[in-house]
């Protein structure tokens, strides 16, 4: 559980599950999913393809292929062969900080990040992207898969002035949305502009352009990551999966 504008957002079972480290299931389930691909061979492996323990990759030059498993997420570069067998050196966090990504329910406490300059005045580090991947990023917008329509939490990537905003639904209901300093997270209006399953809104605001928003509410969120992802992919929420391979921006290809 966690907090967005002093309330209180208790995470829900299958996040408590994720937290854990103990909801991935057996077998028969697919061990990785593909979260983003480009190159010659993206046709091969799109994204939202499961691929079982095991398998093996083949990429041309040109390739880069971002997979997600039980320990977060991998590079794959090409030319190359690659066996997915979970023999991969990587950061022992990873799981963790996938499991805390997923999580839902999701607002945390936020922290202001800074460091010192000169003069001892505080430098605010540069916003990266949202911590969770169920916040709706109102600098980007795009297509968003919902686990809960009651707590859906809208992120900005400049926390350190107050911000304002306008959410406007495609039937015209409107909502003001206003952060304070300090915290990039702000709960959905919505009593004013309900969350609503394939409904397309737009976020206005003072900077930057306006951005298209849509939702798509799932009706059972799978308590196992590697599910959580590809229902992600079947439903289009392509922002939230560009989100998850960002985890692998700076991580070493290869196997």
């Amino acid at each position: 559980m966690g907090w967005v504008d002093g309330k209180l957002i208790r995470a829900g079972m299958a996040g408590i599950a994720a937290l854990a480290g103990v909801a991935f299931a057996g077998t028969a389930m697919a061990q990785s999913v593909v979260v983003r691909s480009t190159g010659p061979s993206a046709g091969a492996y799109p994204q939202g393809r499961k691929l079982p323990a095991n398998a093996t990759v083949v990429l041309k030059g040109g390739d880069q292929v971002t997979v997600l498993d039980k320990s977060g997420t991998r590079v794959l570069a090409g030319p190359g062969t690659f066996t997915l067998n979970g023999v991969v050196n990587r950061d022992a966090t990873g799981a963790t900080a996938l499991a805390a990504m997923m999580a839902r329910g999701g607002a945390a406490r936020t922290r202001t990040g800074a460091v010192r300059g000169q003069g001892g005045a505080p430098v605010v580090a540069a916003p990266v992207g949202p911590t969770n991947v169920w916040y709706v990023d109102v600098s980007k917008g795009g297509t968003y898969c919902i686990a809960d329509p009651a707590e859906v939490v809208l992120w900005r990537p400049d926390k350190t002035q107050d911000g304002t905003g306008t959410l406007v639904s495609q039937d015209g209901s409107t909502a003001d949305v206003a952060w304070r300093a300090g915290n990039p997270l702000k709960l959905w209006p919505a009593a004013s502009v309900p969350v609503v399953d394939g409904q397309t809104y737009t976020f206005r605001s003072p900077v930057g352009a306006p951005v298209t928003i849509r939702t798509v509410v799932l009706g059972t969120v799978p308590a196992d990551e590697l599910e959580t992802a590809s229902a992600m992919a079947q439903k289009g929420c392509t922002a939230q999966l560009n989100l998850l391979a960002s985890l692998a921006a700076t991580a070493k290809a290869g196997g």
